[in-house]
C-alpha cells in the first residue's frame, strides 16, 4: 500500500521527546520519521491552555504539510492539554503519551498505589490521574511535578550527587506514600530512570510513556495495514530554533550524532484569550 511508505510525524516542545522518537525507531525501524522540536518556545510546561494548543496547532499542522501518515504528540503538556482538539481537527490519526503510560500503570501496580512526576503543567492538568482512576477506579494517585529534572536531562546530569539530591527532594512524599508503580510523565525523565530509581527503590516499577506510546503507534498501523515494510526509510529533524544547540542536546538523548537539523518558522503568536 502506497500510503504505508509516508512517514510517521513527531513533535515536542522540545528535545526531550526524542526518547519517544527513539523508541518508535527501534519498534518500527523500517519506518521513516519527522520530528519537529519547538525549542524556540520551550518550556510548554509553564505555558497555559491556551498557549500550549496554539503551538501544538502551529506544529503538527507543518508535519501534516510534510504528508505524514500518523502524528504523535511526544510532549506529555501537549498531550494533556490539546489533544482532543488535535484529534478533532487533523486528519491523520493523533497518539499522545498521557493513556499509553497512564494504562501501563495500572496494568502493572499490585497495590493501586501509583505515582506520576511531569512538569508543573502536567501535573496540574490532572490528565494522567483522571486517565488512570478513569481505568482503574481503585487506585490511589499520587502527583509530583519535578521542574528541574528538565534543565539537568538537558545539561546530561543524569547521576552523581547532584541528580541525586534533586530527586530525593522531589521523590520523597512519593516514597512516604509507598507507591509500587511510578509513571515518568515527562519525556526529558527516561534520562534520569537510574538515578530515579535509585532512589524510589527496588520495588517501585517505573513506567516510561515513550516505550508504551511506541506500541501504541506499532498496534494503530498494524490495525489501518499501514506498517511500512521498505528498509533505509529518511528522517527529518526540525527545530523551530538554533539546529545548531538541538543537535548537541538531542545527540545526549539518542546517544549518537543528529544531522541534518532544519530550520523552521512556526510564525504563531497565540491569541491572549479575554
Amino acid at each position: 500500500m502506497r500510503d504505508a511508505v509516508l512517514p510517521i510525524g513527531v513533535f515536542d516542545s522540545g528535545v526531550g521527546g526524542l526518547t519517544v522518537y527513539r523508541a518508535i525507531n527501534e519498534l518500527l525501524p523500517n519506518e521513516s520519521l519527522i520530528y519537529l522540536g519547538d525549542t524556540a518556545r520551550v518550556p510548554y510546561g509553564t505555558k497555559s491552555r491556551e498557549t500550549v494548543i496554539a503551538y501544538a496547532r502551529a506544529c503538527t499542522g507543518v508535519l501534516v504539510d510534510q504528508g505524514v501518515k500518523l502524528v504523535v504528540v511526544a510532549c506529555n503538556t501537549a498531550s494533556a492539554f490539546a489533544l482532543e482538539t488535535l484529534q478533532e481537527e487533523l486528519p491523520v490519526p493523533v497518539i499522545g503519551v498521557v493513556r499509553p503510560g497512564a494504562f501501563a500503570a495500572t496494568v502493572r501496580s499490585a497495590t493501586g498505589r501509583i505515582g506520576v512526576i511531569g512538569t508543573p503543567a502536567t501535573i496540574s492538568s490532572g490528565a494522567y490521574r483522571e486517565a488512570i482512576e478513569t481505568m482503574r477506579p481503585d487506585a490511589q494517585v499520587f502527583t509530583q511535578a519535578c521542574p528541574l529534572f528538565v534543565p539537568l536531562a538537558e545539561e546530561g546530569w543524569t547521576d552523581g550527587e547532584v541528580p541525586e539530591a534533586v530527586a530525593r527532594e522531589y521523590l520523597a512524599n512519593l516514597r512516604a506514600h509507598e507507591v509500587d508503580t511510578l509513571v515518568l510523565g515527562c519525556t526529558h525523565y527516561p534520562m534520569l530512570s537510574a538515578t530515579i530509581a535509585h532512589v524510589m527503590g527496588p520495588g517501585v516499577c517505573l513506567v516510561d510513556s515513550a516505550e508504551e506510546t511506541a506500541r501504541v503507534v506499532r498496534d494503530t498501523l498494524e490495525a489501518m495495514d499501514l506498517v511500512c515494510d521498505d528498509t533505509g526509510a529518511p528522517h527529518l529533524f526540525l527545530a523551530s530554533d538554533s539546529p545548531e544547540n538541538f543537535q548537541k542536546v538531542g545527540g545526549r538523548f539518542l546517544g549518537r550524532d543528529i544531522n541534518p537539523v532544519q530550520w523552521i518558522d512556526l510564525g504563531v503568536c497565540p491569541k491572549i484569550p479575554s
